[in-house]
């Protein structure tokens, strides 16, 4: 098992130096140039040369990724352009509100997928399991973006039963937390819930098929035990590690769900930054996602791991 382990983490070092990379080399290819947007409105002839200097911009790439790099190693990601506060705080402050939101909507799609692929595994080949299986495709082929849209319009426009947007922490106030996150929460989980409800329905269906489980149908055991007991613990190593990956997936989703409700999180700090070429904000951002992303693979690697006893033996 540690063996394994450090295999990947070998792996995750190369993949962390080629995100970088590719990071910076992104801020590259954002059109405008930095110093212009630094040096302001004025953009004096000695100023935009004092910059340039100043942030080694006038370097061959490779030196200005050795800087930039550097400074990142040193838990420095330069500061925004429009408010001079360090990226670092920002990210710091608007990070939590996406992880409040991403494990709302997780909740959410958790609650509503697996139980409805336990379900339809159970009813394999009848119209109840074409039926889950047809919410589980329009879940996954409805943009985000209408849903929120129309959610907006019909519950907080029409009925107002919600709010239309805003965020409050939970330690803050958590009825209203509970208020606001509800309509972003189920958007964001709609297409996760469906991935999960057909994963869920297809180890269901293998584990239905096993053995072990004809052996416990014929020791006379009842169906939910079968079921979940035998069944559904059997198939549950596939789902977790599932569930691991499709909350980065949440993370990445929320940049529009954010846009929509007017959430003050990550998302919306990388399309604000990204609106106003604040170059630095958005290499961070990026940056951080990516990360994020990668030590989620390697969670999924040590769950699957734990739960699986083959490769805890390996």
């Amino acid at each position: 098992m540690l063996n394994l382990l450090l295999r990947r983490l070998l792996i995750a070092i190369p993949t962390l130096f080629i995100v970088s990379v590719i990071v910076f080399l992104m801020q590259k290819l954002m059109p405008g140039d930095p110093a212009l947007i630094f040096a302001g409105e004025e953009r004096d002839p000695a100023v935009l040369a004092l910059l340039r200097e100043q942030y080694h911009l006038n370097d061959p790439l490779w030196v200005q990724y050795g800087y930039w790099i550097s400074d990142v190693l040193h838990g420095n990601l330069g500061h925004s352009l429009r408010t001079e506060v360090p990226v670092t705080t920002l990210i710091a402050q608007k990070l939590p509100v996406t992880l409040q939101l991403s494990a709302a909507a997780m909740v959410l799609a958790i609650l509503i997928g697996i139980p409805a692929g336990i379900f339809a595994a159970t009813r394999k080949g009848t119209g109840t399991d074409y039926v889950v299986n047809a919410f589980g495709l329009a879940g996954m082929s409805i943009p985000n973006f209408w849903l929120g849209i129309i959610l907006i319009l019909v519950v907080a426009v029409h009925l107002k039963w919600l709010p239309s947007g805003g965020f409050v922490s939970i330690t803050e106030d958590p009825v209203r937390f509970l208020k606001l996150i509800i309509m972003p929460a189920f958007v964001l989980s709609t297409p996760i819930a469906a991935y999960l409800m057909r994963h869920t329905r297809s180890a269901m269906i293998e584990a239905l098929r096993s053995d072990y489980i004809r052996t416990a149908r014929a020791k006379g055991l009842r169906r939910p035990a079968v079921v979940l007991r035998h069944g559904f613990r059997n198939a549950l190593m596939p789902v977790v590690t599932m569930v691991t990956l499709l909350f980065g997936e949440l993370m990445a989703g929320a940049v529009l769900t954010e846009q929509i409700f007017t959430i003050p999180g990550f998302g919306k700090l990388m399309v604000d930054g990204v609106f106003t070429r604040d170059y630095a904000v958005v290499q961070g951002v990026v940056l951080c996602t990516a990360i994020a992303f990668i030590l989620l693979n390697l969670l999924a690697d040590m769950l699957y791991i734990l739960i699986n006893p083959k490769l805890r033996k390996g």
